[in-house]
């Protein structure tokens, strides 16, 4: 087993893995942005080391700062966690390249064959795997996306090749949408994966997503000193074991909301033929360590709830996430098996401690996302929020994956998601009711989050007889209900510091020595609090520049963006990335045109001019990350 594991993430994942790590006897490492210096993964770490500004492309996504902090520490592997370099193969044979040090995670060329949407569909197609219809190799020509869909019928869905949860995926539902969305896909592809490559599938109107858990052995290192594993031998299919499968049709724009398992929609039948395909799949493409193979199954829209699918009922292969996946917890609570460790133990060489007749289901389990979201506002991101309450549920059944305690302040510069609760109990009656109880037990104040939202769907007829399909919240679901939910039980954002006049006592500092964190605390009777310099020390802001927000032009100057009588500035609606500048000073613009693309909630939005003009001024630059409410363009 390893030493010292650094892990490459945030939040509560990294503090998921550490505890893994604290149980096997190994030392972890945090790495953390300036946004994330009062982490809670840097306080649940051994060490921690600063690895760039707030920005996640000059921090977590830094490839090169993540191993030479890996060595600086002296770790011998790095576990990636999700997100961020989780799935970039490119980041795995750098670090497999690295003497000394281990990835913790698939092979690096397993990871490239995957990660190609197109490959993959042809290696689980070899292996007898049903794939969606849909094109092997990609598409480049709106010709073809029409051809498709003219063979197929519409809508067709254009997905990126290195896509995954929405990301780079455009539904055409005519001929006339084909030119306008193949261009939108290939643009998502290459700014969230550098790769422009996309292909075509027959869009299925009444999906649900079903996904198998595996682990996979290394053939090749099982009984060496760890290392790479970099062998010659092949994976069989007794070497890879299936945990059972996760429901996770309940989803808004693509992205998982409640995860459950097993599937209260499948037969034992076809359970167990969803499970195998995953097995041979997985086999067939010499993948080794966890991962998970996900699936679309075709809901019948009159089934009775009582009768689940039978083992006629059509199911496609989607992907394989090459990766540990956030709802892993709903496996290891029916599983009682360490995901986590096992990724570890195949790592080191060691091997998995399980094999496919040790795999037992028991009982029922849901994951809740605690995204700091507000559900009746289309789910839109908090941009600020200090936890002044923070007191999570409880009691048998119940477990919560966190990194946030009472008083943090919310860092809003990545993922909204701030906690996961997840419930298990013996069937999946009494954990819908045990759900409850830990939902209304879940006390937050300070930070708006869609808890309402989980609450509301306890008591959604659909959901609860497990009839929904992943367009279920999208196209159905009465907003009005989930406006009632949110007033009824919701919490609204408040500023870090709102009302507290009290002096500080007691002094926690942040010291960095070579890019390494050391906490110190000091004591200090009857003192004042430490004056922040502005624009600095708050943990959301991380010292990042953001654009300025709009002013009158009243010959002031606070900071602001003037905005000539009769002039317009274009703020951002909401917290994201800019993706692309698509004007510059002195154009004429008219009312509709796309001034600028604005990434949130890992989809891309248009911002477009409410009236014609000239641009005046330009604020933000491909790449910037803004704030609702920042100006974008100012129009004169």
């Amino acid at each position: 087993m390893f030493d010292k594991v650094l892990v490459a993430n945030r939040g509560e994942i990294a503090v998921r893995v550490m505890r893994a790590c604290e149980e096997l006897g190994v030392d972890t490492v945090a790495v953390y942005s300036d946004a994330d210096k009062h982490g809670g993964h840097v306080r649940y770490a051994d060490e921690a080391y600063n690895v760039g500004p707030a920005r996640a492309a000059d921090s977590y996504l830094d490839g090169e700062a993540v191993v030479e902090a890996a060595r600086s520490a002296g770790a011998d592997a790095i576990h990636p966690g999700y997100g961020f370099l989780a799935e970039n193969a490119d980041f795995a044979a750098r670090v497999e390249a690295a003497d000394g040090i281990t990835w913790v995670g698939p092979a690096s060329d397993a990871m490239e064959r995957l990660g190609e949407k197109t490959h993959a569909r042809r290696v689980m197609d070899d292996a007898d795997v049903p794939i969606v219809p849909g094109t092997t190799e990609p598409v480049t020509d709106v010709e073809a996306v029409t051809e498709f869909g003219d063979e197929h019928g519409y809508p067709v869905a254009i997905k990126a090749e290195g896509g995954g949860g929405g990301r780079g995926m455009k539904v055409v539902e005519s001929a006339d949408e084909a030119e306008e969305a193949l261009e939108s896909a290939k643009r998502e592809g290459e700014a969230y994966f550098s790769n422009d490559s996309v292909y075509l599938e027959r869009y299925l109107q009444t999906p649900r997503h079903v996904e198998v858990q595996i682990v996979a052995d290394d053939p090749a290192a099982a009984g060496s000193d760890g290392g790479s594993g970099d062998g010659d031998a092949s994976v069989s299919e007794s070497d890879v074991v299936h945990l059972g499968e996760r429901d996770c049709s309940l989803q808004r724009r693509h992205q998982k909301v409640i995860e459950e398992g097993p599937s209260p929609a499948l037969s034992d039948e076809l359970r167990e033929q969803i499970g195998e395909a995953a097995r041979r799949g997985v086999a067939a493409a010499d993948y080794t360590n966890a991962g998970t193979v996900e699936f679309l199954v075709e809901e019948d829209p009159d089934r009775d709830p009582s009768e689940p699918l039978g083992p006629d009922t059509p199911f496609y292969f989607l992907e394989v996430n090459t990766r540990i996946q956030v709802e892993h917890t709903v496996t290891e609570e029916l599983t009682g098996i360490d995901i986590v460790k096992e990724q570890l133990r195949v790592a080191s060489g060691e091997g998995l401690s399980v094999s496919q007749d040790d795999v037992e289901l028991e009982g029922h389990a849901i994951e809740f996302r605690i995204n700091a979201e507000d559900a009746a506002d289309e789910f839109q991101p908090a941009n600020e929020g200090s936890l002044e309450t923070y007191d999570p549920p409880g009691g048998i059944g119940v477990r919560v994956d966190d990194a946030l305690r009472q008083g943090d302040e919310l860092v809003t510069d990545y993922d909204s998601m701030i906690a996961k609760l997840i419930v298990w109990a013996p069937d999946r009656e009494e954990c819908l009711a045990r759900s409850k109880r830990a939902l209304a037990e879940y006390d937050l104040e300070g930070v708006v989050t869609i808890v309402p939202f989980h609450r509301l769907m306890l008591d959604d007829r659909r959901f609860v007889d497990g009839t929904h399909t992943t367009k279920y919240l999208d196209e159905e679901l009465d907003r009005e209900l989930v406006a009632e939910a949110q007033e009824k039980w919701g919490t609204e954002s408040v500023s870090a510091g709102d009302g507290d006049d009290e002096e500080v006592t007691e002094r926690e500092f942040t010291v960095e020595v070579n890019g390494k964190r050391f906490d110190v605390e000091l004591e200090e009777r009857g003192a004042p609090a430490i004056p922040v310099p502005e624009g600095g020390g708050g943990g959301g802001s991380g010292g990042q520049q953001r654009p300025p927000q709009a002013k009158p032009d009243d010959g002031g100057d606070d900071g602001g963006v003037d905005v000539a009588e009769g002039g317009e500035a274009i703020d951002a609606e909401m917290q994201g990335t800019i993706l692309s500048v698509d004007v510059a000073e002195g154009d004429e613009v008219a009312a509709g045109d796309v001034v600028c693309v604005l990434e949130a909630m890992k989809m891309e939005n248009d911002v477009v001019a409410e009236r014609g003009g000239t641009v005046a001024s330009v604020h933000v630059d491909e790449g910037d990350s803004v704030d609702m409410g920042d100006v974008l363009i100012v129009l004169e």
